[in-house]
């Protein structure tokens, strides 16, 4: 076969728009991390990182968190923050636009309240955009025998996409959160999910990650219960 200009374009346009991972989510082996909900990205007007779409989202996000607790699914949290004086933070950022406003973080970073962060839960101070970069996390996660990680939070191209695409390198199944992640120009969501789904990840929305975690949501069940009735007529 003579595999021409068209055909490989147009194979990879459908991996781009509809590709999808062919691996299942397994609650016993997966970890929901949640990346960098903290003040300056989504407590609104807070610093001029902030995130609206991540604000907007927060409340889907905080769904799926307590669906995944219901699951015995561990959460991990992390924060993007000022570690070691800055001085384990790769030097070439001080050069790119992104950290050119001059704001700096009035005390250290902390999840915005209204994301319910427990102190039971395990939370990662980070010094670049990758989780794993110079962290704990692929210890952790290899400690809680997990070989899964759903991916959520801000920056949808920046932090998130870094920490699909280091837990893909480092053997992780990844799932990534079509939904349950943002970023500041929201135009840019699609092609990173596009990315993401050919080579990375598993890019499903909050809904049908949470129906393959398969624990019901409490506050769902009585409407359930009510359809199920429905359908059955009166006995």
């Amino acid at each position: 076969m003579i595999y021409t200009e068209e055909w490989v374009t147009v194979r990879a346009r459908a991996a781009y728009d509809q590709g999808r991972a062919s691996f299942t989510i397994r609650p016993e082996r997966s970890a929901l991390l949640v990346i960098d909900m903290q003040d300056e990205f989504v407590r609104p007007g807070w610093s001029p990182y902030w995130v609206p779409a991540a604000t907007r989202m927060a409340p889907r996000l905080r769904r799926l968190i307590e669906r995944c607790r219901n699951a015995d699914i561990p959460v991990i949290w992390t924060i993007f923050d000022d570690t070691h004086l800055g001085l384990d933070r790769p030097h070439a950022l001080r050069y790119l636009p992104h950290g050119d406003t001059g704001w700096r973080r009035p005390a250290p970073a902390e999840v915005w309240e209204q994301m319910g962060y427990r102190e039971d839960e395990v939370l990662i101070r980070k010094p670049s955009y990758g989780a794993f970069y110079d962290t704990p996390l692929d210890t952790i996660l290899r400690n809680l025998g997990r070989d899964t990680v759903i991916v959520t939070g801000t920056l949808t191209n920046y932090c998130c996409g870094t920490t699909a695409r280091q837990a893909y390198e480092r053997g992780y199944r990844v799932v990534f959160g079509a939904d349950v992640t943002a970023t500041d120009d929201e135009s840019r969501q699609e092609p990173e999910l596009a990315m993401l789904r050919k080579g990375f990840a598993l890019v499903l929305p909050a809904e049908e990650i949470a129906d393959q975690v398969s624990v019901p949501d409490p506050a769902s069940a009585p409407r359930d219960l009510e359809a199920t009735a429905a359908k059955r007529g009166p006995s």
